[in-house]
């Protein structure tokens, strides 16, 4: 891979209805690229009308048509711009998948803004055109949901967000288990950040696809489905990055909102927990020693920030109020 300066990767895709991993240029980064703050403070199924997928039986159901009608937005555009707080871990090597419990927070006055929080596994291809990821985590997304509630959220793409891929089961791609302990698009009840989410995504085994397994902590997880290893090009195989934190969006020149808790990264700031990296039997491994080649990224430090901390976690978030 070509070696590219650390300021020189940032692209984002973002889809002004529509979440999406920030995007990354080839590169290769070092390992020791780290910014580590250690803190004293602690911190403390529905059915589907898409159909379901059997996971004893490998049975697919009723697939639901396929829908593109989306298209993607960079950084800053015409309509509206976006920002990140993310902690990321990038490899020349494999990864199989990655896992992590999310603060679960709500947003008021959202109108056209977006707050969301994630993790992302994603095979970097050789340019934007080619990047492949699986998503899941929580947003709050008037245009996408016609609400202010937040809402478990899963995405893919195979190109960079530009035209594959979509949210939920509002295209072919994500296929959803019987049984599963939520189903994609449903609302959280986030208790203003008590609630928490774990979510863990790898690549199985003994099947080959990219699975996605949930709970309300990393002791309850189980299977909510699965996009298929047929689905993806560059990343059939493998991944090579991990991603963990936030996003947010909202129209040109109107102030950016807030993110996570709202809170700059701290003891009342939205966490990430138990950040591991997963083996392709779904084991869940710590990064030893922590926090090894994990990498802070952050868009707008004057609205945004994103620190490393102890046992597992980060902290992110801030209180917005950028304008561009």
């Amino acid at each position: 891979m070509q070696k590219l300066g650390f300021r020189n990767f940032l692209t984002i895709l973002f889809v002004e209805r529509n979440t999406c991993c920030k995007m990354h240029q080839a590169m290769r980064l070092p390992q020791f690229m780290v910014f580590l703050f250690v803190w004293s403070s602690q911190v403390g199924a529905i059915s589907s009308s898409h159909g379901a997928y059997d996971e004893n039986t490998n049975q697919m159901r009723q697939q639901s048509p396929w829908n593109s009608s989306w298209l993607p937005r960079k950084a800053t555009t015409n309509s509206g711009v976006n920002h990140y707080a993310l902690i990321e871990y990038y490899t020349d090597s494999v990864l199989f998948g990655g896992m992590s419990t999310f603060d679960v927070y709500g947003m008021k006055n959202v109108n056209h803004q977006i707050s969301s929080s994630h993790m992302c596994v994603i095979n970097q291809g050789k340019d934007f055109s080619s990047h492949n990821a699986a998503i899941a985590g929580w947003t709050v997304s008037p245009s996408e949901y016609g609400d202010s509630k937040t809402h478990f959220f899963t995405r893919w793409t195979v190109d960079g967000c530009k035209s594959t891929g979509c949210y939920d089961l509002k295209c072919d791609g994500f296929v959803p288990v019987q049984n599963a302990p939520i189903t994609p698009g449903v609302t959280l009840d986030h208790k203003n950040g008590k609630l928490k989410i774990t979510i863990k995504i790898f690549k199985k085994k003994d099947d080959g696809d990219w699975w996605l397994y949930f709970g309300y902590d990393n002791q309850s997880l189980r299977a909510v489905g699965f996009w298929p290893k047929s689905i993806f090009n560059n990343m059939a195989d493998h991944a090579n990055i991990v991603e963990w934190g936030g996003y947010t969006f909202s129209n040109s020149g109107s102030a950016s909102p807030a993110m996570g808790s709202g809170h700059w990264p701290g003891i009342h700031s939205a966490t990430v927990q138990d950040v591991r990296f997963v083996d392709d039997t779904g084991r869940g491994y710590k990064i030893d020693p922590w926090p090894g080649g994990l990498v802070a990224s952050i868009s707008h430090k004057k609205c945004y920030g994103a620190v490393l901390s102890v046992d597992e976690m980060f902290y992110y978030g801030g209180p917005g109020g950028c304008t561009m």
